[in-house]
């Protein structure tokens, strides 16, 4: 028997739908709803009719006997029932298997799906030989609250399967093992301090993991604590949800309480029972609770006749609400005795105060008394416990107020035109004198009133100071900065005598009325024609009269016959009339600039002769000329043969240079160039003993090279005063190289050369003091006037031994007359010579700066003086 409350899938209604005969088997072994119970009534229904059409064939007994087994095989196993976390023993024995299609086959059975071979694995087994399910370990229905299983049967020795496969779902009992969790177990909530009895702004939901709709997850919830204790707070069940609304029974108070804690616990319907809490704080906010109160029951001020924006009272109030919050935040109104809206007053936002200002004048002559009821409430509506403020906001408690007395205090009146705005006509450009206006002023108070002029910013009118004659002092321009749109404004002041005098002020403006006085002109006196698109560009012009002495204007060129009639063979006015012109080219034009004389005449004639300056160009695919293109340069195919050929030719004079340095038989003919003077260095810090009569050449020569200097503080040096003085001759190449002595920090190096092939003379000098110079010069013998040069040199040439000369020795020539008149040098006394050198210290700027270098050097190499 297949058990009552197991749903078969489709292969197993299959499987057993031969094995019934009758309905009642079909139902108790597919236990199936209402729907299909009917679906199965139709089958059966039309089976029936289909076997009634036809003729049954007979059917022998082997038949017989087949359909009888067939109606026989089915599956049969005992119900399975499953509790969460059930503690064992296991393997624990779930339900049995029987096929019988073990009469015709050794059967072995087979179990798969969730718990076996799907997840959670090894949950279920089956003994193959008997069909004995087990179950190995504890379920949780809160992780996996159903297992779909699947049975088969197989055949031993082919190990197929011999009939179809059994599937239905296991159901696991629940417990309850789950608490009701809250989803948020700790709230913050703000409360107005005026919220009424009834709901609070606050709900609470829970959730119980156990099987829904049972009562291991029905939940009920609780208040069972609140600090303070007092007003009351209650929860209840929103209807139609699953939470839960706290609620208030009397009112917030929070002067008394700013804070409430309030505990809440939520318990479930199973045995046993579990619950769990939440805390929830209620953070009261103040409210209008207290009305405003004035610190004065009446006030008094006074203000001065005829004042406007005077602030004239501050009235105070006191509010025990919280300050600068809208429950304390006063506003001010004045109920009674501003009928004629003289007075308004305002709350001052930092000091709460109400601020009484007069703003329309009052006179004295009229009231010297005025009583103000002004009152006072807050921003917020006054709440009162227990009361509907939806029919009264203020709670049936009406606002304070307080009587202000207002003195009004005689003043000098000013005194009053009889038109503060006059307006008058006159044209422009009429001449001056002309009277304008009479203005009249009076006072009540006093009959000697004075005229003057408070504004006039062209200086165009005047004033007569006790009859109020305006008249015209100068010629007026409508075209002027101030008039605006014809009129001119005068402002005239009028002043009593009184103590302190009082002024009040008219306003007289005159219209003007224009003339032709203006001529047309051009508004863009320079622009541009795009000569490769548009042969035409408009021109505007404008007139700084009103018409009928303006616009629109007659455009025409101007000019001698001759030119004119060059002129409009290029160009021509179409249209030329009108606020604009157009000005149209009638040929192609060369890109350049153009002047073109116009002639602009207004409405009445009045012409004007103007230039327009216009500049032809081509604007590309742009509406603006283009800008001059960047310059460039290229070389080109013969500028690039012309630097290949300079290069190959220096190669060329290159090569042969070194070969006539490097030719022996070379024989070359040295320029004859202009000699000039000898380049030397002179030595002024000589401090030894008398040279010796060997003087050095000095040769006016031609030279053939150049000097070069250098800094000698870069160059390692050797003392020179270690520098043996030698003389060496080279008779090979007739080189003579002479190395003089040094003193201090000078030396000099000369090293003379001739050779017999190229007849020059080289000569080389170095010398150095804190730096170094190096002298280099070639010099020409091929010129007959440097014969005697050149017998000098040789003279120069000859050998040491020949050149040297012990000393100064006096010397006897011949006796030729009467010696000379002059007495010697050697007589002459040095005994008023001063031996003082104290003028060294102060000598011209020049030599300092000389000084300065060489201290600085000596300086650095630890030299002292």
């Amino acid at each position: 028997m297949v058990p009552l409350g197991r749903v078969l899938d489709t292969s197993s209604f299959c499987s057993c739908w031969p094995l019934l005969v009758n309905i009642e088997d079909l139902v108790r072994a597919c236990s199936f709803n209402m729907k299909h119970y009917i679906i199965l009534l139709l089958l059966i229904l039309s089976a029936i009719v289909a076997l009634g059409n036809k003729k049954i064939p007979r059917m022998d007994n082997r038949e017989k006997r087949d359909l009888l087994r067939r109606a026989k095989r089915r599956w049969v196993l005992s119900t399975i029932e499953l509790v969460e976390e059930d503690e064992g023993p296991y393997p624990k024995n779930a339900t049995k298997l029987f096929n019988d299609r073990e009469l015709d086959y050794a059967l072995k059975y087979h179990i798969s799906g969730q718990g076996v071979t799907e997840p959670p694995m090894g949950v279920f087994s089956i003994n193959e030989e008997n069909g004995m399910v087990y179950v190995h370990k504890k379920v949780d229905r809160e992780v996996q609250s159903s297992f779909h299983i699947k049975f088969d049967v197989l055949d031993k020795v082919s190990n197929k399967i011999v009939d179809r496969q059994l599937a239905f779902d296991v159901e696991i009992k629940d417990i309850n093992d789950n608490p009701p969790i809250f989803e948020k177990p700790e709230m913050t909530v703000d409360v107005n301090e005026d919220t009424k009895e009834g709901d609070l702004p606050v709900n609470l939901l829970a959730r119980d993991a156990d099987e829904e709709n049972s009562v291991n997850s029905q939940i009920t919830m609780s208040v069972i604590s609140q600090e303070p204790a007092s007003p009351k707070i209650g929860i209840k069940v929103v209807e139609g949800t699953r939470m839960s609304q706290l609620t208030l029974k009397g009112c917030f108070d929070y002067d008394k309480a700013k804070k409430f804690k309030v505990l809440v616990r939520a318990r479930d319907h199973g045995v046993p029972s579990h619950s769990s809490t939440a805390t929830v704080f209620l953070n009261i906010k103040d409210s209008n609770n207290y009305p405003p109160v004035f610190t004065q029951n009446e006030y008094k001020t006074s203000v001065n006749e005829m004042a406007e924006d005077e602030v004239i009272l501050r009235l105070t109030v006191t509010d025990n609400d919280t300050p600068n919050t809208p429950a304390s935040r006063a506003k001010y109104k004045i109920i009674k005795g501003n009928e004629d809206a003289n007075y308004k007053i305002e709350t001052d936002p930092k000091t709460n105060e109400g601020v009484l200002t007069v703003i329309k004048a009052k006179d004295y002559e009229q009231t010297t008394l005025k009583n103000l009821t002004i009152s006072v409430e807050n921003e917020e509506p006054l709440f009162v416990c227990g009361s509907d403020n939806s029919k009264d906001p203020a709670g049936g408690v009406a606002p304070q107020t307080v009587n202000v007395a207002v003195t009004v205090i005689d003043v000098n009146d000013p005194p009053v035109f009889e038109k503060k705005i006059a307006v008058v006509y006159e044209k422009e450009e009429s001449e001056p004198g002309d009277m304008l206006y009479t203005l009249k002023a009076t006072d009540v108070e006093s009959n000697a009133i004075r005229y003057e002029v408070a504004s006039d910013p062209e200086n165009w009118v005047t004033v007569d100071p006790k009859t109020g004659v305006v008249k015209a002092l100068h010629k007026m321009d409508r075209e002027s900065p101030h008039v605006n749109n014809s009129y001119y404004k005068v402002l005239i002041r009028g002043i009593d005598d009184g103590e302190p005098s009082a002024t009040s002020t008219a306003t007289l403006l005159v219209h003007l009325g224009d003339l032709n006085d203006n001529e047309p002109y051009l508004v863009i006196k320079s622009t541009h024609m795009c000569g490769n698109k548009a042969k035409s560009i408009e021109i505007e012009a404008k007139d700084d009269d009103v018409p009928p002495f303006g616009g629109p204007f007659a455009f025409s060129l101007r000019g001698e016959d001759k030119e004119l009639k060059e002129l409009k063979s290029r160009w021509k006015l179409d249209p030329d009339t009108g606020e604009s012109a157009t000005l149209v080219s009638l040929k192609d034009l060369p890109y350049g600039n153009y002047t073109i004389p116009l002639l602009i005449e207004d409405q009445q004639g009045k012409g004007a002769e103007e230039d327009l300056h216009l500049v032809v160009c081509d604007c590309g695919s742009k509406d603006v000329c283009k800008g001059p293109r960047p310059k460039s340069s290229a070389l080109g195919g013969a500028g690039i043969a012309t630097l290949i050929a300079g290069l190959l030719m220096l190669l060329l004079l290159l090569l042969m240079g070194l070969l006539c340095v490097c030719g022996e038989q070379f024989n070359h003919k040295p320029l004859v160039l202009q000699d000039e003077g000898n380049q030397t260095l002179i030595k002024y810090n000589e401090e030894g003993g008398v040279s010796e009569l060997k003087a050095e050449p000095v040769f006016v020569t031609t030279p053939t090279s150049s000097i070069a200097i250098a800094d000698g503080l870069k160059h390692a040096t050797i003392p020179l005063n270690q520098m043996p003085s030698d003389i060496r001759i080279n008779d090979i190449n007739g080189t003579l190289r002479s190395q003089g002595r040094s003193m201090g920090m000078i030396g000099q190096d000369m090293s003379m050369q001739t050779s017999s092939f190229r007849h020059v003379w080289n000569t080389r000098r170095n010398s150095s003091r804190s730096g170094a110079m190096t002298y280099n010069q070639s010099l020409s013998l091929m010129s007959d006037v440097h014969i005697s040069d050149l017998i000098e040199r040789r003279l120069y040439q000859q050998n040491e031994d020949q050149l040297e000369f012990p000393g100064c020795c006096p010397q006897v020539y011949m006796y030729e007359g009467t010696g000379s008149k002059c007495q010697s040098l050697d007589k002459l006394s040095q005994s008023n010579w001063e031996e003082t050198l104290d003028f060294l210290q102060d000598l011209d700027p020049k030599f300092n700066t000389l000084d300065g270098i060489c201290r600085q050097a000596m300086e650095e190499k630890g030299m002292k003086l």
